[in-house]
């Protein structure tokens, strides 16, 4: 549940190189089009929360993919090779994160938006986040007025307006599913925290079930608490909490 903006985790082979697109460029004109065709902005999709770019843009290819996972698990040689090239990708959008600096002004920080990565934008949004204020998004939309109601309209403007526009829509999206992640993981803590210092688990836990307090979001914080304290050594704080787990998996599932 904790959001972790530190560090970042490759997709794999192939699917990297869709990620590397700037959101400016997702709205270039397709290969061959007219001069002065109108500009569909491709792969801007917010369908989920996803800052480490884990998940990456749904496509196909399903039944290669689960080829080439067979492949790995009974060719060592291949598994180290798409290793390599996850540590790799890994080291480069690290470099890439460190290397970006961010404007103090708006005008700036929304050419910064339109120049990060695609897949990268989740990321900026989490990292970000006090900075997208309404001031922010005011200022995006009176820029996207003064373009929608210019008298004459050039190429530029029409590719400056659907750009925006791409980034408008990705940017509200986001932050609206970063504040209910954020939303979510305070009311966690707070549900799980209540079943830690109950003195009657059972009876709490049943009165959790009945008003449908015990969801996921607690379960994979506890994971998390109990990932914590095996890494840490502490083996009755991990054991006592394994135990919990599995008195909550047995309400989940009744």
């Amino acid at each position: 549940m904790a959001l972790s903006i530190g560090g970042a985790a490759a997709r794999g082979i192939g699917a990297a190189a869709s990620g590397v697109v700037p959101l400016r460029r997702l709205c270039a004109p397709p290969a061959g089009a007219a001069q002065g065709s109108s500009r569909r902005c491709r792969g801007i999709r917010c369908v989920g929360w996803d800052p480490e770019g884990i998940l990456g843009p749904p496509r196909g290819g399903h039944i290669a993919r689960l080829e080439f996972t067979k492949r790995l698990m009974k060719d060592a040689d291949a598994r180290e090779e798409f290793n390599r090239q996850l540590r790799q990708e890994n080291e480069r959008r690290r470099a890439l994160r460190e290397s970006r600096a961010v404007p103090d002004k708006i005008p700036e920080l929304i050419e910064f938006f339109l120049d990060t990565e695609a897949r990268e934008l989740e990321y900026e949004i989490a990292r970000l986040r006090p900075r997208l204020t309404k001031e922010f998004f005011d200022h995006v939309q009176l820029e996207l007025s003064q373009l929608r109601f210019a008298v004459s309209r050039t190429k530029e403007m029409e590719d400056r307006l659907i750009e925006l526009e791409a980034m408008q829509k990705v940017l509200q999206e986001g932050t609206e599913a970063y504040d209910k992640m954020q939303a979510d993981l305070v009311l966690a803590r707070e549900r799980l925290s209540k079943i830690l210092q109950s003195k009657d688990r059972k009876a709490t836990l049943l009165e959790m079930v009945e008003r449908n307090e015990l969801t996921r979001s607690v379960l994979a914080l506890l994971d998390e608490n109990i990932a914590s304290a095996i890494n840490s050594d502490q083996k009755e704080a991990a054991a006592f909490m394994e135990n919990i787990r599995a008195t909550m998996l047995k309400y989940m599932t009744a």
